[in-house]
């Protein structure tokens, strides 16, 4: 488990295509995208300065039903959320909740151990995916 619980690893590529390449691993893993936020575009209506930060809102019933069964509070924090963000030098990240906190915050670690294990192994990949030059 992170300790504040926030992933975050290094993209290979730019915002556009982190977010491009990230969203098909969703869509392959089928799951459902719910929501895509860009957050600069927000700030550019509103006539602010921000470099590209686009939020992800994916996942799926199999998944996220089960810790919702055991703890309803977890629904604050599903569906999951990726965020593909670029820092002051222009390097790209991509960042999502540690599945393992978000469980612990609820109470559920012990219980819920297999459904994080499978969307743990699921989040990893689909970032490495998005983030990793073939």
């Amino acid at each position: 488990m992170s300790a504040n619980g926030l992933i975050t690893v290094s993209s290979a590529f730019g915002p556009d295509e982190t977010m491009k390449r990230l969203e098909a691993e969703v869509l392959a893993k089928g799951m459902t995208v719910f929501a895509r936020v860009d957050h600069a575009a927000g700030a550019a209506g509103a006539g602010l300065l921000l470099r590209p930060t686009d939020l992800l809102i994916f996942g799926a019933a199999k998944g996220g039903t089960p810790l919702m069964q055991a703890a309803q509070t977890i629904g604050i924090d599903l569906p999951l959320k990726a965020l593909v963000w670029q820092d002051e030098a222009g390097k790209t990240f991509l960042s999502y909740n540690d599945p393992a906190y978000l469980t612990h915050r609820h109470g559920l670690a012990d219980q819920a151990k297999s459904v994080v294990n499978a969307i743990t192994g699921a989040l990893e990949a689909m970032a490495a995916k998005a983030t990793t030059a073939p």
